[in-house]
């Protein structure tokens, strides 16, 4: 699968045979997305809101663009400007029981509950950030789920939730990587879920924010740049405990031939790209994004592995000790760093989101 995808990706980026012999259904998905935002535009769908602001994450793009480092970010600032943040998330590949209507990640429920169950993204939010996290499809009944459990939230996150026109929102934040828009073009011909230029959803307090995860903006669209650094590599014991360790792996401290980092993410090849940037000559193992870890796939000789933060989420410490006696994880934590320019125009919507849901309005 990961080189499939890898093709796809290539393939979007122009406008080959492949491309021609997709565009049929492309138009058909412009068909189908130009109608159900009409349907949701004149209300012969019905939208819900919830009782607090609601800040979507999304892109307009398949695959990871980082909207999950966006929303730790977002949650963080939040957090700092004393607003009480819950998070909303599909959880893809989330075990979830059957007849579920979702799962809620907290302090309670989070030592019963692993990233199998949870999906990695959820896990990592609420690793990183220590946020209430509602996992399910249906936003809005998670969303009320969310609010009953925790009636302390006074903001909702949405994370991946750009298309989930069901649920309405007060601010769309919209992530583009290095990619942009790629060849322009909708799904299959194209890596587009809807047009570059799709209206923005009514009821928003602030024009779309767009931010560019990348060295500069890579669509038309106006918006801000942010920047995305790797933090030193701390042992996974260390990163489960949420704990800073003296313990850092440097380069001078490994061998090209016991060195192996390994990556289920969208783009893996750009973790190994900035390991290598950092002085890191590792053997690369190249996985499907969100891969389960059922079996541990890197070899019994490896003696020490970097992963990211995605994967580690899913690998116990005690199992690794376990099935890899000798072998040192390292975790590598990733940092987006929006400019400047981005939370003041963030910190304006949410100046105006206090004006909207004071109480009696």
């Amino acid at each position: 699968m990961t080189r499939i995808a890898a093709y796809l990706n290539r393939a979007w980026l122009g406008k080959g045979p492949l491309v021609w012999l997709l565009m049929p259904l492309s138009g058909l998905m412009a068909l189908l997305v130009a109608g159900r935002h009409l349907a949701y535009r004149q209300g012969w769908l019905k939208s819900f809101g919830l009782p607090v602001p609601v800040i979507v994450v999304g892109n307009r793009v398949v695959g990871g663009a980082g909207k999950t480092p966006t929303t730790i970010a977002l949650l963080a600032h939040l957090q700092a400007h004393g607003w009480r943040p819950g998070v909303l998330s599909r959880g893809y590949k989330a075990a979830l029981p059957p007849g579920s209507q979702g799962a809620l990640l907290d302090a309670t429920s989070a030592p019963t509950l692993d990233a199998h169950q949870t999906g990695d993204e959820p896990m990592l939010i609420w690793r990183r950030t220590g946020v209430p996290v509602m996992i399910g499809r249906d936003r809005v009944a998670g969303g009320q789920a969310l609010l009953q459990a925790h009636p302390e939230i006074d903001i909702v996150v949405c994370d991946d939730g750009l298309q989930h026109l069901r649920l309405r929102r007060d601010v769309d934040i919209i992530v583009f990587d290095g990619r942009g828009a790629g060849n322009g073009y909708l799904l299959p011909a194209g890596p587009l879920r809807e047009p570059i230029d799709t209206l923005p959803s009514s009821g928003l307090v602030a024009p779309a924010l767009v931010l560019y995860n990348a060295a500069h903006a890579t669509t038309r669209l106006p918006g801000h740049i942010s920047r995305t650094s790797m933090a030193a590599l701390r042992p996974l014991t260390a990163w489960w405990q949420g704990q800073a360790s003296d313990l850092i792996l440097q380069p001078q401290d490994t061998s090209p031939k016991s060195l192996w980092a390994l990556a289920g993410i969208a783009h893996p090849q750009r973790f190994f790209d900035a390991l290598r940037q950092l002085g890191f000559s590792p053997n690369t193992i190249a996985l499907d994004d969100h891969a389960d870890f059922s079996t541990l796939p890197w070899p019994s000789e490896a003696r020490d592995l970097i992963v990211t933060e995605k994967d580690a989420v899913k690998l116990d410490p005690e199992r690794v000790a376990r099935e890899r006696p000798g072998c040192r994880v390292w975790v590598a934590a990733l940092d987006l760093r929006p400019e400047e320019a981005f939370w003041r125009t963030l910190d304006a919507a949410l100046a105006k989101l206090k004006a909207r849901h004071q109480p009696g309005r």
